[in-house]
């Protein structure tokens, strides 16, 4: 899963939850993700721009922690 952009990511089938951990250290949590979209995602060659046109901003999220300096 080679990103510059994402650090890691997992998705929760039960609730449509996608989590991003961003290289930055920031972790967000996507909710209501189509399993569809969390596919299309980790198959993308170029996953930061998929994530910016196809998640941000399409769902609703929550910031769950930044990296401290």
């Amino acid at each position: 899963m080679p990103s510059t952009v994402i650090s890691n990511m997992d998705y929760d089938t039960q609730t449509g939850t996608l989590r991003v951990t961003y290289v930055s250290g920031q972790t967000y949590l996507y909710k209501n993700v189509p399993e569809k979209a969390y596919k299309e995602l980790k198959a993308s060659r170029v996953k930061g721009r998929y994530l910016q046109f196809f998640v941000k901003d399409k769902y609703d999220f929550e910031k769950l922690s930044e990296k401290s300096s």
